[in-house]
Formats: C-alpha cells, structure tokens, sequence
C-alpha cells in the first residue's frame, strides 16, 4: 500500500485499487471485497493517517535494502477544479495548458476520470476536436485525442456523449488519420490515439452510422495500418489493434466489405502481418476480417493476387490459438471450393497447404475442423494423389 483508505465497511485498501473497484463496477453495484456489503461510489474514501505512517516507518527502516519512501499522497480531485478546466478550454489563451492539465488527469487514476466524465469533459474536448477538424489545426490535438482515449469509454461516459455528433466526430477522426506523413512521429502518435477513441465510438454507434460509412474512412485506415507496420515507435500495437477491431465492427455489410477491398484491405492485412511482431490477439483480427470479406468474390481474388496470401495462412495454423485455427480452416474452405484453379491447387501443395491439412486431421483440434480438412482433401484428391510432396497412403487415408 501506498496511500492506505478505509471504506464505509471499515476494511482498509490501497487508494488506486479499491478506486479501481467501485469505479469499474457498473450502476454502482460494487461490494466491498471483504465483508460484501455495499459500497457506493461516491462514498467517502478516509485516509488512514496511522497506517500510512507505519508503512512509511517501514520504509525508512528498509532503505538500506534498497527501498524507497513512498511520496506524499496528492489531495483527491476536486470536481470544482476540473469544472474550471473546461472553463479554460474555451479560452483560446489557456486552452494548450488546460489540455496537458486534464491530459495529466485523466491518466492518474480513476477516480479523476470520474470526475471529469461528471464536470462534462468529453463534451468539451469533442467541440475543440471537431473546430481543429474545420480549421484544419493540430494545435493541441494530440492531447485532446489522448485524453478523449482515456476517457469515453469510461463509467458513464456514454451518457454524457454529444448528441446529434457522432457522424460529425468519426468525420473529424478520419481527418486527423489523413494528417501530413512530414510531422513523423508526431502525426503517427495522434494517429494512434485518434483510432483507439474510433474503436470506442463504432462499437456503440448505431446501425444508422455504420451504414453511412465513406471510403474515405476505410482508406485512412488502410493507410494508417500501413504506416505502422512500417513503424518502430513503441504505441503502435495498440493502435494497430484497435484499427483491426474498427474493421471487423464495420464489415458486416456487404458494402462497406466491398468498399474495404477497394481499399485494397486484404493485400495490406496480409502484408502488416508479415511485418509485425508476432502477437495472438492482431493475427487472430487479422485472420477473422480476412475471413469475413472472403465471402465476395472480388475479396478472394485480392487475397489470391498476394503472392504469401496462401502461405501466410498456412504457417499459422496449429501455431496460435484455436481461434486463428478456426478462421485459418475457413479461409481454406473458401478458397478451396469457389476459387480452385489448377494454379491455386498447386500453390497449396507448393507451401505445403495440404500437407498442414492432413496435420490438422491427426492434431488434437475440434471434429468439425476435421471434417472441414477432410472436406477439402476430398474436394480436390484427384489433383493432389500422385504429388510427391504428399504420400499417396496418408492422403488416401484421410480423404
């Protein structure tokens, strides 16, 4: 513990952590963890001045041992404070500062986001964003989008969200994804949290707006995956995935599927998953949206136009997870039965796709990928029998 509180019940916790708990609890339904009655979340937090003092007594007496005194702890927000920050934000003259202020804020716990979702921070960070939108101004930019990142998907945010708004907002983010490659670093940063404020926003917005989606948007997010699997800065696997989780949220209908693979979506998912470093949750977004927009026929010709589209689907599987297995079967499936030219039959037998089936059928994997490689090898065992990169008894056998 670093900053010891006791709660109603009379149990004492750490500050951040018990905070975490209530805010985190949904309609102010959280218990407290040790004796399970109710704990309402704006009930008063009371500093335990005696423990803090022995903990800290503990700490001088081990310093030699290499441990550290813990810092004064900083006096609980005030929700006047922040009501005066949004004040200041619609002050041009103050407006940077109030932003690294709550930038600052929102990042040091929870019980800050609260507040600031109360005093109606989001409404006022989404009016400077959608101005420096019209403007076309960066000015501050960065630290609004950050800060609204933090911020909306938290507690009640939603309910405070602006009315009437929604389209204007992905607007504005689409614009801020197509900033200027010559800010660098600093463009992909903004870049990065613009897209993890659009993951929120799409996985609420209503049907309505997903359906009005431009091909502006899906460029901009082609080119923004683009760009980080070219990048080396440290965020970029965050901002990658919540790019992946925008598109898988989005191609449920027909058109915006096609208008993703105008954007040449699957040739650049196959090509950021050559890039990146290996990670389970991106190839398994990765493998589901590929597997997704397969279903039109001008997305199995884009993933066939790839010369490692194939080979990077068979390298996966019984490699990562049951769920990349899964899509990975699928996708083979797809291919196997709308789009198998005798050129892409012998590609499969070339980077040992048929060999990997056969795998699939002795490996501990669900029966109904099972059945699914039995189905391809069935499909197609006229053509593969005699190949000399399958044995003739194995593929027989499992046909």
């Amino acid at each position: 513990m670093k900053d010891p509180v006791t709660t109603i019940t009379g149990i004492t916790y750490d500050r951040d952590s018990i905070e975490l708990w209530l805010f985190k609890n949904p309609n102010n339904n959280a218990i407290c963890p040790v004796t399970k009655l109710p704990v309402p979340r704006d009930s008063d937090l009371t500093p335990n001045h005696t423990l803090r003092r022995l903990i800290q007594a503990w700490c001088v007496a081990n310093e030699s041992n290499g441990v550290d005194r813990i810092l004064t702890p900083k006096p609980p927000l005030s929700k006047f404070y922040v009501l005066n920050l949004v004040r200041d934000l619609s002050v041009p003259k103050t407006e940077i500062k109030t932003l690294e202020k709550l930038d600052m804020l929102a990042k040091e716990n929870e019980r800050n986001k609260t507040y600031m979702v109360e005093a109606g921070v989001p409404k006022a960070l989404v009016s400077f964003f959608i101005k420096c939108y019209k403007k076309s101004d960066t000015n501050g930019l960065e630290k609004a989008l950050s800060t609204l990142s933090l911020i909306w998907d938290f507690s009640s945010c939603h309910e405070n969200k602006v009315e009437n708004h929604e389209e204007v907002l992905i607007d504005s983010i689409t614009w801020a994804l197509g900033l200027d490659h010559d800010m660098q670093n600093h463009a992909l940063v903004i870049k990065n949290h613009a897209m993890n404020l659009l993951r929120s926003i799409i996985g609420k917005a209503n049907s309505g707006t997903l359906e009005r989606l431009k091909p502006q948007f899906f460029e901009k997010i082609i080119g923004f995956l683009r760009e980080s699997s070219d990048s080396t800065i440290t965020i970029a696997q965050k901002g990658v995935n919540a790019a992946l989780h925008v598109m898988l949220d989005t191609n449920h209908s027909g058109r915006n599927r096609n208008m993703m693979i105008e954007s040449r979506a699957i040739f650049e998912l196959i090509e950021l998953e050559l890039k990146l470093p290996p990670n389970k949750k991106t190839i398994e977004l990765i493998f589901g949206i590929i597997f997704n927009l397969l279903s039109c026929a001008n997305g199995r010709a884009q993933f066939l136009s790839h010369a490692a589209g194939i080979a990077m689907i068979t390298k996966r599987i019984l490699k990562v997870s049951p769920i990349v297995d899964e899509k990975a079967m699928l996708i083979l499936c797809l291919i196997s039965k709308y789009s198998a030219t005798s050129g892409v039959l012998q590609e499969m037998l070339k980077v040992k796709t048929v060999s990997k089936i056969c795998t699939v059928i002795q490996a501990d994997c669900p029966s109904f990928l099972k059945d699914k490689a039995r189905e391809i090898l069935r499909s197609h065992f006229d053509v593969w029998k005699y190949s000399p990169c399958v044995e003739d008894a194995t593929l027989t056998r499992y046909a």
